[in-house]
């Protein structure tokens, strides 16, 4: 018999036998350092120590602008989650569960983030339609099925995210060459909620790919509020939809959620971390997060629609009514009609009498003190689909605002405008 160990081998018998040796030993230890453990230390100011300056956040929940900021309920659930480890798999299956549940699907997995659902999600329909595949995941390829069909106007952004499995796109853009474009490569159809464009509606396209055994997914990663999207998707019969956690449901900014049929989530699964020689390998979710955002959906599950909507109007009006006294200044209240479905204040004037353009006021906003940032389509910059802009328009996102924010943005706003009135 050979004499040769290898180096796993070594590792994982030193292991185990200290595993076995210590387990009593440091079980008790862990409980006597819990009964003496000292009070909580207070924390460090790490952006103060840093040199990174916050920010009102009059903009929305942005991923730059580290999206938003979590309840109280959730923060705590995740200090209390950080304390013990627990076994990954098993935190992610009986998080999955509880979420289905609440959210009426079969299945459901916490993610990275919406853009790793995308990637996970469509090597879980690549996996379904060619076992197995997860090892070829995106490099080889060949002999594989790796059609994703989508609406040539849902092409956007997050793509890559997509094509990170090594997929191929095939655009259609009417109902015929929707119908057409299916073939023995076909692995999955691509629908964006909150595209501005596209000829075919939600329920077309899922009939469409069912009646050809394709499994559609949807990325609603910004969609909510509405309360209800967060089922709407899947009982329309999208076989996987994806939402951010860090967005509308207020957990933290690094999960997203993955909602759907379940073997496509156990495909999923098969295809992420903790998983190693996956394509998702390197999509972690910490047990501190996986917890944070079971925390944010149940807070989440808990508000109502009209109560959040009438706060989001009376923040937008405070701050209306300390900016009509300008000349010219006319306001208005916007509601997005998907993606961040929630009031925004428009502001517009007339340039000819204050003599400033929207990408200024961002500007000097933000180098005000305290710092404060509006929404990017001020000054028509580029932004969350169905926001208007304009050179002359700002735009003041005021769902993350927190209490009384409102007053100190609409006070800067009236200065900024102010200054530039022309005599």
């Amino acid at each position: 018999m050979s004499r040769t160990i290898t180096r796993r081998k070594l590792l994982r018998q030193g292991r185990e036998a200290i595993l076995a040796g210590g387990a009593a030993a440091c079980a008790g230890s862990v409980l006597n350092a819990r009964d003496s453990a000292p009070a909580s230390p207070a924390g460090v100011d790490y952006y103060r120590k840093l040199g990174v300056t916050p920010f009102i956040n009059a903009a929305g929940t942005y991923t730059i602008l580290s999206a938003s900021l979590m309840p109280d309920e959730v923060q705590a659930a995740m200090t209390l989650a950080a304390q013990q480890p627990v076994n990954i798999n098993e935190l992610r299956d009986a998080a999955g569960e509880y979420l289905a549940r609440r959210l009426r699907c079969e299945a459901a997995l916490i993610t990275a983030g919406a853009a790793a659902a995308l990637t996970v999600g469509t090597a879980a329909c690549i996996t379904v339609a060619n076992r197995p595949a997860i090892v070829s995941i995106p490099t080889d390829m060949e002999g594989l099925k790796n059609e994703v069909i989508v609406q040539k106007a849902h092409r956007y952004e997050y793509d890559h995210a997509v094509r990170n499995c090594g997929i191929r796109f095939v655009e259609v853009e009417t109902l015929e060459q929707y119908r057409q474009a299916f073939n023995d490569r076909t692995v999955m159809a691509h629908f964006f909620n909150a595209a501005e464009g596209g000829q075919i509606g939600r329920e077309e396209w899922v009939r469409v790919a069912h009646e050809h055994a394709v499994p559609c997914f949807n990325d609603a990663a910004a969609d909510v509020p509405p309360i209800s999207n967060l089922w709407n998707y899947t009982q329309m019969g999208f076989d996987l939809v994806t939402f951010s956690g860090g967005k509308g449901l207020r957990g933290p900014q690094c999960t997203g959620l993955l909602l759907g049929r379940k073997d496509l989530i156990e495909a999923a699964k098969l295809n992420n971390s903790p998983n190693s020689n996956t394509i998702g390998r390197g999509m972690k979710v910490g047990k501190e997060e996986a917890v944070g955002l079971v925390a944010a959906v149940d807070w989440f599950l808990g508000q109502d629609d009209a109560t959040m909507e009438a706060e989001f109007r009376d923040r937008a009006e405070r701050i209306a009514e300390q900016v009509k006294s300008i000349p010219t200044v006319e306001t208005r209240i916007f509601v997005p009609p998907v993606a961040n479905r929630v009031p925004h204040l428009l502001i517009t004037y007339d340039p000819a009498r204050v003599a400033i353009t929207g990408q200024q006021v961002m500007e000097k906003m933000r180098q005000g003190s305290p710092r404060i940032e509006l929404n990017p389509a001020t000054g028509g910059g580029p932004a969350s689909a169905g926001l208007p802009g304009g050179t002359n328009t700002i735009v003041v996102g005021v769902w993350m605002l927190r209490p009384d924010e409102d007053m100190v943005v609409a006070r800067r706003l009236r200065e900024v405008l102010h200054e530039a009135i022309r005599a």
